[in-house]
């Protein structure tokens, strides 16, 4: 029996070896040249990108050590700039005047919300009112800040002169304490608010009709139908204007440099960026400018990813 079975284990094994691994493909001619495009059409961007963005940045987080004033080589000073930075009553203020200014954020959004609802419903002129509020999108931001400028004017300014037809006497908008920040934000609303309205009517258009039926036909009202389907089917909408105007309002300068080149009465108007750039470029203090500048970008960061936490945080009790 053992003389039988014997032979036939060779064979055995034989059959259950793996084949041979097939030797591997050659790319042909037309992949590689595919390829080689295709990494020379991202060299550039991504060498631009490496040139302008990360080198000055790698290079600003080593400056914010340095005393160094761009007439001569910088000079390692460790931490001074940041124990400066935390004494400063003046970058303190033009971080709170930063960060008051994004009080417009959920101002601006409410008001685009409600823009676009009314601008998705069918009515004579629609696509002229929606060019007429994107106009402001796409002008000249130092355009606009000049025409505000003068329409804040308070001895000839369009805004006092519409006051005066109500009775109202109006103040120096931009040379006064309490009214050169509002100044500002209503200026910042209507500038944006063209973008986010366009933003909403988008996702507006793509909500099912069936859901708004639906719920019509379980009696549902029409605030019941705003909160449940609305709000929450424009919530991606809403999230992504949130994180980019909080990092745009992080970085308002133009406007602050055009309309009070001087920050300010009492320094009330001056942003971060601005405070940034008068301490590198007219007082030529540029290892400072970059410490105040590594901070608001540590502070920006924390802010966009607890938003990206808190939205994921929201989506997942969605979903239970």
């Amino acid at each position: 029996m053992s003389a039988t079975t014997a032979p036939a284990a060779p064979a055995a094994r034989a059959a259950t070896a793996s084949p041979p691994s097939p030797p591997p493909k050659r790319k042909s001619k037309l992949y590689r040249r595919e390829n080689l495009v295709a990494a020379a059409f991202i060299a550039l961007p991504l060498v631009g990108f490496l040139t302008f963005a990360i080198g000055p940045f790698l290079y600003s987080i080593y400056a914010s050590f340095t005393n160094w004033n761009m007439l001569s080589s910088p000079t390692w000073i460790g931490l001074a700039n940041y124990r400066q930075a935390f004494g400063d009553p003046y970058f303190r203020t033009s971080l709170f005047n930063t960060f008051f200014y994004m009080i417009g954020i959920p101002i601006g959004l409410a008001l685009s919300l409600t823009l676009a609802l009314a601008m998705n419903r069918r009515m004579p002129g629609q696509s002229f009112f929606r060019a007429i509020y994107y106009v402001p999108v796409v002008s000249s931001l130092a355009a606009v800040s000049i025409l505000w400028q003068w329409a804040y004017n308070g001895d000839f300014g369009l805004v006092n002169q519409a006051l005066e037809l109500i009775g109202v006497d109006g103040p120096n908008w931009l040379m006064n304490v309490s009214t050169v920040k509002p100044a500002l934000i209503i200026m910042a609303i209507w500038k944006g608010l063209g973008y986010s309205m366009l933003l909403y009517l988008a996702a507006l258009q793509s909500v099912p009709r069936s859901l708004y039926e639906a719920a019509e036909l379980d009696g549902a009202s029409s605030m019941k139908r705003f909160w449940h389907i609305t709000l929450p089917m424009v919530q991606p909408v809403t999230f992504f204007l949130v994180v980019t105007n909080i990092i745009a309002g992080s970085q308002i300068f133009t406007e602050i440099n055009i309309m009070t080149p001087t920050g300010g009465p009492e320094f009330s108007s001056a942003s971060v960026v601005w405070y940034i750039w008068r301490q590198a470029f007219s007082n030529l203090q540029m290892g400072y400018a970059s410490a105040m500048a590594v901070l608001l970008g540590i502070l920006v960061f924390l802010i966009t990813a607890f938003q990206f936490w808190l939205n994921a945080r929201n989506a997942h009790e969605g979903v239970d």
